[in-house]
This record gives C-alpha cells, structure tokens and sequence, in this order.
C-alpha cells in the first residue's frame, strides 16, 4: 500500500525536507509506493532573513522570494497552494480550505513556522516598525532613510522570536549606518532586552554588551513593554517605567499555530516534540521541525535545516521498514552583522554555550555569500 507523507509548510524546512525525501526516496516515489505532499498557503517560499537588509536598503523584497515549483521537483512531489484549516490526528486527515478537498496522510509533518502578532502590545502596530515580514522591513527603510536625530530605539518585546540575534544585528548596523553618514553624534540608540542581559545566550549577551559599551549604544534589561503611547512616542513598560523614542523599533511577539492547539499537538500553539526525534508528543506518526516544534533551541532557519535532515532520514526508514536511527542534536549555526562590512560566527547544540569569534570582513562576506547560495539550500544541493 503507498505510504503518504504530507508536509504543511514550504519554508526553509519543509521545502529542504521535501527535496531530501524526494532524493533519498525516488526510487519508492518512482514505482508508486511512497507519495509526497507538500501543502503552502502561498505559490511562494520567502526567505526571510533578507528582511533585515531591505531595512537598510541593501537588498529589495524581490531578492527575498522564490516560486516554490522553482524549489521542489514537482515531478516527484504533488505541490498543493492552499490552506490547511483542521487537523484530524486520529483519523490522519488534513481539512483544507479549498471547498471539498481533504488530504489523508500516514506520515505529517508540520513546518508551520511562526507568526507576528503586534496586536497582543497595545499601541505597537501604530507607533512601532519591525524588519519581520516584507511589509514591515520596507517601511522601516523608508522611516530609517528619513530618520537624521532623535533617539533610535529598538525594543525586543516578544521572546522567543524568529532569528534571535537579528535585533543584536540590527542596532550595530544602525550605528555604522549612521557614522557612514556623518549622523551618528545626532542620533541616540537604546536596545533593550525582557530579561537581565542583552540576549538570551549567556556569550552573545556578554560579546554584545561590550560592544554596545564601546558603540555608545544604551542597553536597558529586564525591559518588558506593555503598552506603546504612538502619540506621546513613549514604550510603558511591565516595571513601571517609561522610555521616549523618536523612532521605535518593536520586535512583536510571536505565536504559533492555531492548528496546533484545535490539533491537541501543543500549548501556545507550539509543536510538543521529542527534542532528537522531532515526533510529536501527542499524537502517532505526526512531525515538527523548524519554528513551530517546541525545541530548547533558537527559532533560527539552520534549525528547521538541520531538523528537516533528520525527520527525512528518519521517514525513510520508516517506509521501508527499517527502525529509524537518526537523531537531531540541536546544531545551530549562526552569522551575526556586527556593522556594515563586519561579522561574527557561533555554532552549538544541545547544552553548549558558543564561543563568539571576533568579528571580521571575512566572515561578513560569508553571511552574504550565504545569503545569495540560500536557493541551493533549499533545493537541497548543499
């Protein structure tokens, strides 16, 4: 009988696992016994760190997208753009919100991702920008581009969050940004954190820290907004205190899927997963990788690539009856800008704290080169 395997979610890495399964299993997809789904709500995969340079006007939106039939081989992988809108565990089936359509699956794997949702700080949408979807990073350019005094805040509200050291990444940039155009003695920065050090990684904290001392960048922690006056142009925090701003920029909090939770997978809408084997908790044959899985890691795209390599080693074994032995020990790569033409490099697992190495024009140009090599990730060439 053909074993289904379905995938919702064609990001980083739903469509690397769509690309390993469809390698590693072509000869069972070929003669009929294996078939492959891949289920989006758009025809297109974002990849969103570019956002974070289309802030700067480095790179525009169109460098940040790709067709996902430019991505997967539809030969082999039946590419369905619609929404899935109910998750049925016991009976194996997916809802979609095409009228009459349903998918029945034997395996499922949910790579849903994350989603912003500002409306949860009051204020925040109207007196706040963020570089965390399209929309937001170009009217963020366009505020940075008029912006030549005043004070520059950016305020990390929501944790955990999509690509961790991206709001670190953001306020070194902005103060290269502003030294290259001879602003910077008119423009004050304020980073601030919810807890009591400047990221949640004991090293990154301690690196960033001196180098915000060095930048004449003010950090405030245990900072926690609860609600944004855009009038007043004033972030009121859970402590009781107040900070003025003349251009904030908020990192919204986050949430997971609705699914998850009507699913009965999770609280919060995070995917309850074994941490190595990424199956679900609660519920047999059913899948999380990348930001949707609940995973004692970083929301980070490497993450949801390392993750995506093992659930696809782990399916093939399954469907050929093999008892899988792949694991996922929580590797973790990532660049951090720590200006314009500098960056760093940290790498752990699992209960390792990364040795953060000094920032360098090599490793800058390795972000990028990165960043224009993404596509072949996600084709599954490297």
């Amino acid at each position: 009988m053909t074993k289904r395997i379905v995938i919702v979610g064609g990001g980083t890495g739903g469509t690397v696992l769509t690309n390993r399964l469809t390698d590693d299993l072509a000869a069972e997809i070929d003669a009929g016994d294996v078939e492959v789904t891949l289920v989006n709500d758009t025809p297109e995969q974002t990849y969103k760190p570019a956002f974070l340079y289309v802030a700067f006007g480095k790179k525009t939106l169109a460098e940040a997208h790709r067709p996902l039939t430019d991505l997967v081989d539809t030969r082999r992988v039946d590419l369905v753009v619609d929404r899935v809108s109910g998750i049925d565990t016991e009976n194996k089936h997916l809802t979609l919100d095409a009228a009459d359509r349903g998918l029945d699956y034997d395996y499922l794997v949910l790579a849903t991702g994350a989603n912003l949702v500002p409306d949860e700080v009051p204020g925040l949408k109207e007196g706040g920008h963020h570089f965390y979807g399209p929309n937001g990073a170009e009217r963020l350019r366009d505020a940075l581009a008029d912006f030549t005094e005043g004070h520059l805040v950016l305020s990390v509200i929501g944790v955990p969050h999509m690509c961790p050291a991206a709001p670190v990444e953001f306020v070194l940039m902005a103060d290269a940004w502003f030294r290259e155009r001879g602003l910077r003695d008119d423009v004050d920065i304020t980073y601030t954190y919810p807890i009591q050090r400047a990221h949640g990684i004991q090293s990154i904290a301690d690196w960033a820290t001196d180098l915000f001392e060095e930048r004449d960048i003010n950090l405030e922690t245990f900072f926690n907004a609860e609600e944004i006056d855009p009038d007043a142009k004033v972030v009121e925090t859970m402590e009781g205190t107040e900070l003025d701003y003349d251009l904030l920029v908020g990192i919204p909090p986050h949430a997971g899927s609705d699914l998850v939770t009507d699913a009965g997978l999770g609280d919060d809408g995070w995917v309850a997963v074994d941490k190595h084997t990424l199956e679900a908790a609660n519920a047999e044959d059913v899948y999380a990788i990348g930001d949707v899985a609940d995973l004692p890691t970083s929301k980070a795209g490497s993450v949801a690539h390392y993750a995506a390599g093992t659930v696809a080693d782990r399916l093939a074994s399954r469907v050929r009856g093999l008892v899988p032995t792949a694991t996922y020990d929580g590797k973790t790569i990532c660049f951090i800008e720590s200006g314009m033409d500098e960056a760093t490099f940290v790498e752990f697992a699992y209960g390792d704290e990364p040795a953060v190495r000094e920032p360098s024009k090599l490793l800058h140009w390795s972000k990028l080169a990165y960043n224009e090599s993404y596509w072949l990730t996600a084709r599954g060439l490297i």
